[in-house]
């Protein structure tokens, strides 16, 4: 995931949740109140502005050690905090899309996702080549056709 803080003065700090270190995952786990990484992760991709501050205070204390989570505050975070998903996390999605469907409704289900999909994804266009490299490009194609 990466996570994205519009600064006031219209820079964008990115932070992608691969560059965590295993210390600064688990102090974000401990600071949301024991909460297990796969439902942190979770969490972000709803847009949960708690497990958003949480990936930014982790980055800031590499520079701030001190810094507590409690202190730590995103001023105007639904306006400027955004989670989104990477190239890695949607052939997840897809992989698993099609060992669920395999046979029959496999088009379907992956056609359902694609708008969900596009909305979470942080490049879009990493989404068209997902589908590309499992084989399905052609619904990407009927997708772009229709539009």
């Amino acid at each position: 995931m990466i996570v994205t803080y519009e600064q006031p003065d219209g820079t964008v700090e990115q932070v992608s949740t691969d560059d965590l270190s295993a210390i600064e995952s688990a102090d974000i786990e401990e600071a949301m109140g024991d909460t297990p990484w796969r439902q942190v992760e979770d969490l972000l991709r709803g847009q949960d502005p708690t497990a958003m501050r949480a990936v930014l205070w982790a980055v800031r204390r590499r520079e701030q050690p001190t810094l507590a989570f409690r202190d730590f505050d995103v001023p105007g975070w639904r306006r400027r905090l955004r989670a989104r998903i990477e190239r890695a996390e949607i052939d997840e999605v897809l992989a698993n899309l099609l060992a669920e469907a395999l046979g029959s409704g496999e088009d379907s289900a992956i056609d359902a996702m694609l708008p969900h999909l596009r909305k979470l994804a942080h490049d879009e266009a990493d989404v068209g080549a997902a589908v590309e490299a499992v084989g399905k490009g052609h619904l990407v194609k009927a997708t772009a056709s229709e539009g």
